[in-house]
């Protein structure tokens, strides 16, 4: 079964979202750095490559049923935040709208009994639950510890021992 045109056309839009996620993210990388906290800008340049692999994952998907994936132009990233918690509210937040969106793809492909997409989708929609409390329990320990010096001090190490996790040809 072919992809709908209304279908391409929204997981182009994704796959532009996926790419400003990426260019978000490494611009809070680049804030994070110049503000010392290289643990935390680690852990945002981890975030970049996952979100370019989500991007990739459409991008795949997209050209595999034999239609045409169209880039568009990628918004201008934020560049300022005004603190460490700031940042990952920011990461939080942005979450919460990708989830959003993912979602309205999933309800399309339900819609237009796309059997297909909706089983690339159960992927991104369980990755969204992790992605959304990862950067929600980042946020809640960073209240938790306020402006402390060493507490931020720990945090930033803790962010820090991110690594890269290797997507395997299922894309997870």
């Amino acid at each position: 079964m072919k992809l709908s045109t209304k279908m391409v056309d929204t997981i182009n839009k994704q796959i532009n979202e996926e790419f400003y996620s990426a260019y978000l993210y490494l611009s809070m990388a680049s804030y994070l750095e110049s503000q010392k906290y290289k643990g935390a800008a680690k852990w945002m340049e981890v975030q970049y490559q996952e979100e370019i692999g989500h991007a990739m994952k459409f991008y795949a998907y997209v050209n595999g049923r034999g239609e045409h994936v169209v880039l568009k132009e990628i918004k201008e990233p934020q560049k300022e935040w005004k603190s460490l918690l700031d940042v990952f509210d920011g990461a939080y937040k942005h979450e919460q709208y990708i989830t959003k969106l993912i979602n309205g793809i999933a309800d399309l492909a339900m819609e237009e009994k796309d059997h297909a997409t909706l089983a690339l989708l159960q992927w991104f929609i369980n990755e969204q639950v992790e992605e959304e409390a990862n950067t929600s329990e980042i946020a809640d320990k960073l209240k938790l510890i306020g402006n402390t010096k060493n507490g931020l001090y720990m945090i930033d190490r803790e962010l820090g021992q991110r690594g890269m996790t290797t997507p395997t040809s299922e894309g997870e």
